[in-house]
């Protein structure tokens, strides 16, 4: 025989559960956003044009140029980087290579990840084609869908926002005529969002990922201290083939130190007395 307080306990736990039930059958029983909205759409003869973003990022769509089966295969001087890459690794883990790996499938093939490079991945490394798909859907950073043979990162966190970042963005898509992961008719340019680059000091910033010469001539650059007439100046160095000098774009700072030069820290610093335990 259980205590009162047991019992009212009990009794309480139970309504909670069944009020949770009733709740979870009334939600299954009500149409959702998404299935509803798209059945309105199918009744008026027109499909939705674009699926939520978070999904997006995980579907794939085969298409002629990105569907399994094609072939694809790591270029002769990329097979001796593969080997180079997987000898970091026990040879019963070389699953552990599977990001380096797909770095350099992105850099060979343009900026972007297919279906066939990440089954060329799974065979190298000896496992499920599913284990590559994971890592490649589950980093923002492999492309999946093509990019501009300069893909401009533009940083949106926090110290980048409140210093100008949307702005910066706006300026580029505004500039190449492209909404964001849009890519330029020309092919040079396509712009995209990065979470923080580690330059807050500089911002805001955006990296330049430049795919033109292949993997053997591929860079990945920051542009700090951005204004948005200077990131337009920067997008004209590189549709000339010029190259901007990288890092901070203000004139008067070097790398991260202060406008005008420092005004501290002129000569050695002191060691503090408490290394010298007997000072102490």
């Amino acid at each position: 025989m259980l205590p009162p307080a047991a019992r009212l306990a009990a009794r309480r736990l139970l309504g909670l559960a069944s009020s949770s039930a009733s709740e979870a059958a009334a939600r299954r029983l009500a149409p959702s956003p998404i299935a509803a909205s798209s059945c309105a759409a199918a009744a008026r003869g027109s499909v939705p044009s674009s699926r939520p973003f978070s999904t997006a990022l995980n579907y794939h769509i085969d298409s002629p140029e990105n569907k399994p089966g094609m072939k694809w295969e790591f270029s002769e001087a990329n097979m001796k980087k593969v080997k180079e890459i997987l000898s970091h690794y026990p040879s019963n883990y070389k699953q552990s290579g599977i990001i380096p790996l797909l770095d350099l499938a992105q850099q060979q093939h343009g900026g972007w990840v297919p279906v066939a490079a990440m089954d060329a991945i799974a065979k190298i490394v000896e496992v499920a084609p599913i284990r590559v798909y994971e890592v490649a859907t589950f980093y923002t950073m492999f492309n999946r869908t093509k990019v501009g043979k300069y893909h401009l990162l533009v940083c949106g966190t926090t110290p980048c926002m409140i210093r100008g970042s949307r702005e910066i963005e706006d300026t580029l898509l505004e500039h190449l005529g492209v909404k964001r992961n849009e890519v330029t008719s020309d092919g040079l340019f396509s712009v995209g969002e990065m979470e923080c680059m580690g330059c807050c000091v500089n911002a805001p910033m955006i990296a330049v990922a430049d795919y033109s010469k292949g993997s053997e001539g591929y860079t990945y650059n920051y542009y700090e201290d951005l204004t948005p007439k200077r990131v337009v100046e920067i997008v004209e160095m590189l549709r000339r083939g010029e190259t901007p000098p990288r890092g901070t774009q203000h004139p008067e700072r070097k790398n991260c130190g202060p406008a005008g030069g420092n005004t501290t820290l002129h000569g050695e610093p002191k060691p503090p007395p408490c290394r010298d335990l007997d000072a102490c």
